[in-house]
């Protein structure tokens, strides 16, 4: 997902997590759901809420920053700051730089997949779109991750909740492309749907770090420094930033804020979570990202949502509870320990 990413945003690691397809990766202790969640303390809650909001607020200071910065130069300077953010923190904590050919070659199929495409397309949706609407698209993103993997890999196949999920997730989209709609633009919402489903096929491409020998963090930075050296010669050649006019001192909070709050600090609060309370609860970050996004694009930007879109949004998050299982499970539990 944005920030995965992802805004939101992270990929399979050797702890197989990733914060861009989290809803797929929580299916592993599905059985122990309602449990997993139960336990998590009032810091693990706080700590969710915060990186809700920070990869929530990756939609809004993007839409902040767009009306200085073409969407390029956006990208490029989010993956660039987080870059140089994960970098120092990397050099505090004492941890040595990824190494090798195949390691690299993987960090920029990841930085390609996960960071500068679906930044770019989100940033580019966003020229038309609220920050919220932007962040309802976006949460599609475990969905397309379940039909990728179904198409990609023999372990993660299709079952009677991913279908009903995937169903009710494509009829919200549609619901929100009607092109007899006066709220929709349907190729910035196209946009959108594009980096959600190219963080669909990150998830699958992050596999293979199951098999390498590297630490989260590593990871990370791995694929923003790809990504980075991706999209500033893309910003040089398209955007001519040089000839920008000097930026408001707002447009240039946002985009720092952007690549080292929202980017950089993000994916370390992300491994926190998930060391402390695991990745079924670490993955409850799907569900609260599109609130975050649309609450502070109602009271920063004075946005809103039409009926329309709450509907698809309604329909998304439902298909998003059918594929995780979370929910039913839950549920499940209570009436069994009721009777």
């Amino acid at each position: 997902m944005d920030g995965a990413s992802h805004e939101a945003s992270m990929t399979h690691t050797p702890d197989k997590t990733r914060s861009d397809a989290p809803i797929a990766g929580a299916q592993d202790a599905q059985g122990q759901a309602a449990a997993t969640v139960s336990v998590m303390t009032w810091l693990d809650w706080v700590m969710l809420t915060g990186l809700s909001i920070l990869w929530g607020g990756s939609f809004l200071f993007g839409k902040m920053a767009l009306g200085s910065f073409p969407p390029f130069t956006i990208v490029a300077g989010r993956v660039g700051l987080a870059c140089l953010t994960l970098a120092v923190i990397m050099r505090a904590m004492g941890m040595a730089l990824p190494r090798g050919w195949a390691l690299w070659g993987a960090l920029y199929g990841m930085g390609l997949l996960n960071n500068a495409i679906p930044f770019s397309l989100i940033i580019w949706g966003q020229t038309q779109l609220g920050a919220g609407l932007a962040s309802i698209i976006n949460a599609m993103t475990p969905l397309f991750t379940v039909v990728v993997a179904h198409c990609l890999t023999r372990d993660e196949k299709f079952n009677s909740g991913k279908i009903i999920g995937v169903s009710l997730g494509l009829i919200g989209v549609a619901v929100l492309v009607n092109p007899e709609s006066k709220d929709g633009h349907p190729l910035a919402l196209m946009s959108c749907l594009g980096a959600a489903i190219s963080y669909g096929f990150a998830s699958v491409w992050g596999r293979r770090f199951r098999r390498l020998a590297i630490n989260p963090i590593q990871t990370a930075f791995g694929q923003v420094t790809a990504s980075t050296t991706m999209m500033i010669p893309l910003a040089l050649w398209l955007d001519h930033p040089w000839s920008l006019s000097q930026p408001p001192h707002a447009a240039i909070v946002s985009l720092l804020v952007l690549g080292i709050c929202c980017t950089g600090f993000a994916y370390i609060l992300f491994f926190q979570v998930l060391a402390r309370a695991g990745a079924t609860a670490a993955s409850l970050v799907t569900f609260m990202i599109p609130p975050s996004a649309i609450a502070m694009g109602v009271l920063v930007l004075g946005e809103s949502l039409s009926t329309a879109q709450l509907i698809g949004m309604g329909l998304i998050g439902t298909g998003l509870a059918a594929v995780d299982g979370r929910p039913a499970q839950w549920l499940s539990h209570r009436l069994k320990r009721d009777d």
